[in-house]
């Protein structure tokens, strides 16, 4: 055990001492930083009015919203000086349409406005539609607003053909904003809706840097150690067993590092932001056991791929299937945060390799989980650790002193089975 300590030691030592780990230390809290005041400077911008106007012309071919249509750009210029949608209207016979589009398509093209808008003569009556033509389709503020206000000038049109008020309409149809509230908080205080939908999102992937990234660092590690032959002086003094498990010990506790550094930033990054966020104090522990067991599971995966692996490019081939699975709570995410309690998130969570991140995903969002389950996949984790690291282990003490061809999979099999 001591040889295994002094290992660990060792390679945490090694690793947080390199220029590489204080320079990615320092360009993470860089860029956080520059991306805190980028945003500040983004939203004082766009309080500032320094936002470009956007320019539409609208074809319209039912004279009956001409009116309406005037007064609810001008009701939106006024209520958003900051970026207005200076706004243009032809009226337009269906059968001149086409004569003039041609002109409004090129100029779009152009840049010279931000796009047009065609009104069907009969679009009040409901038969006829409206369609937007733009480059810039990824604007979907633009298409929102301009979709909205046209909406709204032809309802009111409707509600003044049928001698309804727009006006008494608006008031009885005023907006009465509700408060969501977490019964599952401590405090009835107001929480942010993107704050409450991303830091689930947010302690699984510190679970997906801590355990990959790390992980990762730990493969490298064991591939320049056998190339440089380096392996070889220090199985003079430990076993196999013990080197893997030490360097594995050492990397978690690089991870841990890395980890606590990125919690801390951020929380304080969001306690400066005024950003509300209610998480319980409970779920920091079970994230620091489930990393723990998580990089274990891991990196003994990927310590035995570097042992039996002369470079990069041949781990890389090994790596794929482990990485892919990584992959796929990250992929599946916000689904799991909708459905916290169905089939694949209960079913991530008890497939050892995904356990940690969709566990703490599940967490994050749902708090009172049912125990059965948090107490399951810790059980299950657990328990796989040891085997994977023990199945590890026959490969590392293999594969770490044989160069030349790159085993198969069936070979790596067969070296797992030897005695």
């Amino acid at each position: 055990m001591n040889r295994i300590l002094k290992v660990a030691q060792r390679e945490y030592i090694e690793t947080v001492k390199t220029r590489t780990f204080l320079i990615g230390i320092l360009f993470t809290f860089v860029l956080m930083g520059l991306t805190f005041l980028v945003s500040i400077k983004l939203q004082e911008k766009s309080r500032s009015g320094a936002l470009p106007d956007r320019h539409i012309v609208a074809l319209n071919s039912s004279p009956g919203i001409s009116e309406q249509l005037e007064t609810v750009f001008s009701g939106y210029n006024a209520s958003h000086p900051q970026r207005k949608l200076l706004f243009e209207q032809e009226i337009v016979r269906d059968q001149t349409i086409e004569s003039r589009t041609e002109n409004l398509k090129r100029s779009v093209l152009d840049g010279k406005i931000d796009g047009y808008v065609i009104i069907d003569g009969n679009v009040i009556e409901g038969d006829g539609g409206v369609r937007f033509y733009c480059v810039k389709v990824t604007d979907f503020e633009l298409f929102s607003n301009v979709q909205r206000l046209v909406n709204d000038a032809v309802f009111n049109s409707r509600l003044r053909l049928n001698n309804l008020s727009p006006e008494l309409i608006g008031k009885l149809r005023r907006w009465v904003p509700v408060e969501q509230i977490n019964l599952r908080a401590k405090t009835e205080k107001k929480q942010n809706e993107f704050v409450a939908l991303m830091m689930p999102f947010f302690f699984m992937f510190l679970m997906f840097m801590g355990i990959v990234t790390t992980s990762q660092g730990l493969l490298m590690s064991v591939i320049e150690e056998k190339s440089s032959r380096v392996i070889e002086i220090l199985l003079a003094s430990v076993s196999s067993f013990q080197l893997m498990t030490g360097k594995i010990l050492g990397q978690s506790g690089v991870g841990l590092t890395l980890v606590s550094i990125y919690a801390v930033t951020a929380f304080v990054t969001a306690h400066i932001r005024g950003l509300n966020i209610m998480m319980s104090p409970g779920i920091f522990l079970y994230f620091i056991l489930f990393y723990i067991l998580g990089f274990l599971l891991v990196s003994s995966i990927l310590a035995a791929i570097g042992s039996a692996c002369n470079d990069i490019k041949e781990a890389q081939s090994l790596m794929g299937p482990v990485t892919i699975t990584l992959i796929v709570p990250m992929v599946a995410w916000f689904y799991i945060v909708q459905r916290p309690e169905g089939m694949l998130a209960v079913v991530l969570s008890f497939i050892p390799i995904t356990t940690p991140m969709v566990m703490i995903l599940r967490m994050a969002v749902r708090p009172d989980l049912p125990m059965i389950q948090i107490i399951g996949s810790i059980a299950l984790l657990a328990l796989s650790v040891p085997a994977v690291m023990w199945a590890a282990s026959k490969v590392f003490r293999t594969g770490i002193l044989m160069y030349g061809k790159q085993p198969s999979i069936k070979e790596l099999f067969r070296w797992v089975r030897s005695e």
